[in-house]
């Protein structure tokens, strides 16, 4: 008998791989620009190598997967004083944009798992750091 789990799971994770190339497409230059203005190198190396692997002409879902994953670890370990003083510097709503682009890219992230975000609890938990971690209610 056919065992469909595999070929279930890599649908999934190409169709989730197709949402990020979707979204690099409209969403791409502003996360690019909001990358460039925080500054990290790996940041931007993170969005290279994202970039790099959407247009393969096989979608490496797991350098997908990996590269959004740094792009959510970059993205909230910035300091909001940080991102404040960066707004001021830039005149651009850096603190907004960068919550923005991070809620984005959790929501991308969670489609490589199969599981779907809820409120409390973001989908780039695991990636966050300790110290900003919501406490159970």
């Amino acid at each position: 008998m056919l065992n469909t789990k595999a070929i279930d799971q890599a649908e999934s994770r190409f169709a989730a791989a197709r949402a990020v190339e979707r979204h690099l497409h409209r969403h791409g230059a502003g996360l690019c620009n909001l990358l460039d203005v925080i500054n990290d190198p790996n940041g931007l190396a993170a969005f290279y190598n994202l970039h790099d692997a959407i247009n393969a002409p096989l979608p490496d879902t797991d350098a997908i997967e990996a590269a959004l994953k740094d792009i959510c670890r970059v993205l909230a370990d910035q300091p909001p004083s940080s991102l404040d003083q960066l707004g001021v510097d830039w005149c651009l709503p850096v603190s907004d944009m960068t919550r923005w682009h991070g809620a984005r890219a959790s929501e991308l992230l969670a489609r490589f798992s199969g599981t779907e975000c809820d409120p409390v609890t973001p989908c780039f938990a695991g990636v966050l750091p300790s110290a900003l971690k919501r406490a159970p209610v």
